[in-house]
């Protein structure tokens, strides 16, 4: 779920029998509860609201930064796969690595 340009994770909490959201793009943490999705939106909105006004308060960004480095560990096995894919299709590792993330979150 997207909320003024944020995304929001949902999961449904059988305890409490309701729909969780929470951002995960902030520099800190906002979540919400809600039974349906009007309800998860208008909560959302509400969290965020007030996320963003402190954010504003205390002069903090309200985005998470991110560097674009991450360390992964796979089995050797798989890198040396991974290795020769790349090189078959003539691009680096980071190169294959970046599209064939991308294909999976649909960028």
């Amino acid at each position: 779920m997207k909320i003024q340009g944020y995304k929001a994770v949902i999961t449904y909490d059988p305890d409490i029998a309701l729909f969780r959201g929470e951002f995960v793009d902030l520099n800190g943490s906002a979540d919400f509860y809600a039974a349906d999705v009007e309800g998860l939106k208008r909560e959302g909105e509400v969290s965020l609201k007030v996320f963003l006004d402190v954010c504003r308060e205390k002069g903090m960004e309200s985005r998470k930064a991110f560097s674009g480095k991450f360390n992964v560990r796979i089995p050797a096995h798989l890198h040396a796969d991974i290795v020769s894919a790349a090189t078959a299709q003539g691009k680096s590792l980071n190169q294959w690595i970046t599209e064939a993330l991308s294909r999976e979150v649909g960028v």
